[in-house]
């Protein structure tokens, strides 16, 4: 039981991190875009993760008496100087997709090994089986702007 209770933490801490990285990279980048759709699209899938992050928020006290964990400022300060250098010279909206892509296929990858895992409880593994399907959808968006 011990192992299953540290199992459900980790897999809502990781899930939170990856959410709140989703939500920094978007707000960092959402000024950088130009198309109308493309940033309404962008907001979309923010509000997504900020309601993936508060259900982790809610349900996170019953596994555990802490603060659930969010990214460091030491990620959140790399993901802002990647996306700047990265965007330095191209704001299309091409670029902004592969930048997004690359941290929501990391997300993904996370998301799944944490399932494939099975060691979770099933209100934990709905959670997690929500932020990899939004990310598998945010895919297929973000690939037709390549």
């Amino acid at each position: 039981m011990v192992m299953k209770m540290a199992e459900n933490i980790n897999a809502l801490d990781e899930i939170n991190k990856g959410s709140t990285m989703g939500i920094d990279a978007i707000s960092m980048i959402i000024d950088k875009v130009e198309d109308k759709k493309l940033k309404k699209i962008l907001e979309q899938f923010k509000s997504k993760y900020e309601d993936i992050s508060l259900k982790i928020t809610r349900l996170y006290p019953k596994y555990d008496s802490g603060d659930v964990h969010k990214t460091n400022i030491v990620n959140k300060v790399m993901t802002d100087m990647g996306i700047e250098m990265k965007t330095f010279n191209d704001t299309s909206n091409s670029k902004i997709a592969e930048i997004l892509l690359q941290g929501v296929n990391m997300g993904i990858i996370e998301g799944k090994k944490i399932l494939n895992k099975k060691k979770i409880n099933t209100e934990v593994e709905s959670i997690v089986s929500d932020y990899v399907s939004m990310q598998e959808e945010m895919v297929e968006v973000l690939k037709t702007y390549l």
